[in-house]
């Protein structure tokens, strides 16, 4: 009987059959941008999978991953899937606190390893992890002080480290046909992974997924794009994520070629280099995507200047016709097309110029900056989804789609909205279960298979779902009255005077907002007042900024009801970062760790009108 929904290596072997591309997998090298084949991308999966069962890896085992983006990852996972093992990745710069819980906790026998910094991490984590039997080290570049060493394959003693490139060395048309003989008995219901959640509340869990899970993800969400072999993604949100791992499965399976970039500072070179068409980033990306772009139109003078602010200006009147398809007097499309000759196309060719399918999910992304982007020639598709999902729950597509919404169901989704307002969710996607777990996954998880998502949200009359808020991150004023703050932070972040924000006031008598203060928009605008800050210290602290930022928010949260508008603020200096523990690796805000950080700032905002510690939220 054959799956519904086939094993994702049998998708594997389809797309390299079907499109045998010869530009596969692109990865950045001293010699500028190398390309690998789907044969010989092929041909080291093989390889590497017959290492891994000469390893003694069987169906069942959990096989880590810890590494960065790059054409190892996807060789590694689908070798290790070819065996029926269950793959468990884990964030490329993970703490060794959370690296040792993972590898332990899902009882990982084998870690495949790249990057010297992983391999120096692990080696100083595996005293703490007497099951895990080897590691197979895709770097050349050991560091002597790591304790790091290689081992023949032969070498099968506990702790040994293998080296990848001689595994795969040796690989030939034999490995091949053995790979494609275990990978035709891997089944649709068998475990394909085993992903740890982020940790922003609580332990970390891991979720179930199986190979029909991802599978039916990959491919049910993506067949409104017409991707194709000519198609070129970058792959730069982290692979240990489930969503960039799911829309990477999407492009394989369809021959499209996977650009890797391994850090994300070079994010901005790889987009000029590479020139993608298609990739998917969290809202921060075009959050700072926007702020570059006009902090950069705002550093030009004379006659520049004026044509970048009038540019601006056509782009927000053609939103009706660029992002809602409606329609608009010729003049405001003349004025687009002048502007988009001068202006817009240079913010195009910023990203490479060929663009046509930018992803948004992970987060809510402000509709003011799906609509900008929109209007100035870049198509951003909103989703919605979580890793217990696979993750895509509902997507906008070319055929259909709303921009400020996160789209309507994929196919084969149920969802439906409970009394409480939390989004309910049935189909294939949706996992088996956390593991080890069995109160929380039924916590979760109706015998019937509807999941709680644990969000807020709501339909449209033509089905399309806007999501309000984290259900367990909905503030409750002293007055009794419920604040969303994700939809408050992206209206904030809109502005060139503001990098980040986070909305405080649970159990207060109202609201208030951290507020991370965009120091080049603060410069600018200190610029036209005649006035001068040589640091963001001093700006955060002279009392025209706080004027100037007092105006601003009011400015951005009229149209708010008034318990959802921020009564104070205060300015930070230093945006959240995933290195403080202020943010998950998709670059959501972890509140509990900023509030337990900034606990005396905010403490001061309600000094005059609270008692000094009221109760902490249960």
């Amino acid at each position: 009987m054959v799956a519904e929904y086939p094993s994702l290596p049998r998708l594997f072997l389809d797309a390299v059959d079907g499109f045998a591309n010869p530009r596969a997998q692109m990865n950045r090298t001293a010699k500028g941008w190398e390309a690998i084949s789907a044969k010989e991308m092929l041909r080291r999966v093989a390889g590497l999978s017959k290492a891994l069962a000469g390893l003694g890896t069987q169906s069942g085992d959990r096989v880590g991953i810890f590494a960065p983006n790059c054409p190892e990852w996807h060789v590694a996972d689908f070798a290790i899937q070819g065996l029926g093992a269950v793959v468990v990745p884990v964030y490329f710069r993970e703490s060794p606190e959370r690296l040792t819980y993972i590898l332990k906790d899902s009882g990982a026998r084998i870690a495949f390893v790249a990057g010297e910094e992983q391999s120096i991490k692990i080696a100083g984590c595996r005293p703490a992890l007497p099951a895990l039997e080897h590691v197979i080290r895709a770097s050349d570049s050991g560091n002597p002080g790591a304790a790091i060493h290689d081992a023949s394959l032969g070498e099968t003693s506990p702790h040994s480290t293998l080296s990848y490139r001689d595994l795969v060395a040796a690989a030939a048309e034999p490995e091949v046909g053995e790979y494609r003989r275990r990978a035709d008995e891997v089944t649709s219901n068998q475990l394909a992974t085993i992903i740890y959640t982020s940790g922003t509340t609580g332990e970390p869990k891991g979720v179930m997924l199986n190979h029909a899970n991802l599978s039916s993800n990959s491919r049910d969400f993506t067949g409104d794009f017409e991707l194709s072999s000519s198609d070129v993604a970058l792959s730069l949100l982290p692979l240990a994520h489930v969503y960039e791992r799911t829309i990477d499965y999407g492009n394989i399976f369809r021959g499209v070629s996977i650009a890797y970039v391994e850090q994300p500072e070079s994010i901005a070179q790889a987009l000029l280099e590479v020139r993608p068409t298609t990739m998917a980033a969290v809202p921060r990306f075009y959050e700072k995507t926007y702020a570059n772009i006009i902090e950069k139109g705002h550093r030009e003078r004379g006659l520049k200047r004026k044509i970048f602010d009038a540019a601006i200006r056509s782009a927000s009147a053609a939103v009706p016709w660029r992002a809602h398809g409606k329609s608009v007097p010729w003049t405001v499309k003349l004025r687009w097309w002048i502007a988009d000759r001068l202006v817009y196309s240079k913010i195009r060719a910023g990203v490479g110029g060929r663009i046509r399918i930018f992803s948004s999910g992970g987060a809510p992304l402000a509709p003011e900056l799906a609509e900008f982007f929109w209007s100035v020639g870049l198509p951003v598709y909103q989703g919605y989804g979580l890793t217990e999902t696979s993750p895509v729950v509902t997507f906008n597509s070319p055929k259909m789609n709303k921009v400020g919404t996160v789209g309507r169901p994929i196919p084969n989704v149920q969802l439906r909205i409970a009394d409480d307002g939390e989004i309910l969710v049935k189909g294939p996607c949706v996992m088996q279960g956390y593991y080890h777990k069995p109160e929380e996954t039924r916590a979760v998880l109706t015998p019937d298979g509807w999941f709680s998502t644990g969000d807020i949200g709501r339909l449209d009359a033509d089905g399309f779902l806007t999501i309000t808020d984290r259900k367990k991150e909905l503030l409750k004023t002293a007055g009794g009255k419920f604040v969303a703050p994700a939809p408050i932070e992206n209206l904030l972040k809109t502005s060139p005077l503001i990098a980040n924000a986070m909305v405080v006031g649970d159990r207060r008598k109202f609201a208030s907002v951290l507020v991370v203060v965009n120091f080049a928009g603060i410069e600018e605008e200190a610029r036209k007042a005649g006035r001068e800050f040589s640091t963001a210290a001093q700006a955060i602290n002279d009392p025209w900024v706080r004027e100037l930022m007092s105006r601003e928010i009011e400015r951005l949260t009229s149209s708010l009801a008034q318990y959802e508008r921020p009564k104070r603020f205060a300015l930070l200096e230093q945006d959240f970062t995933y290195a403080n523990g202020e943010l998950t690796y998709t670059l959501k805000l972890k509140r509990r760790v900023i509030e337990e950080r900034y606990q005396d700032t905010i403490a001061r905002l309600y000094a005059d009108v609270e008692e000094p510690h009221p109760e902490p939220a249960g």
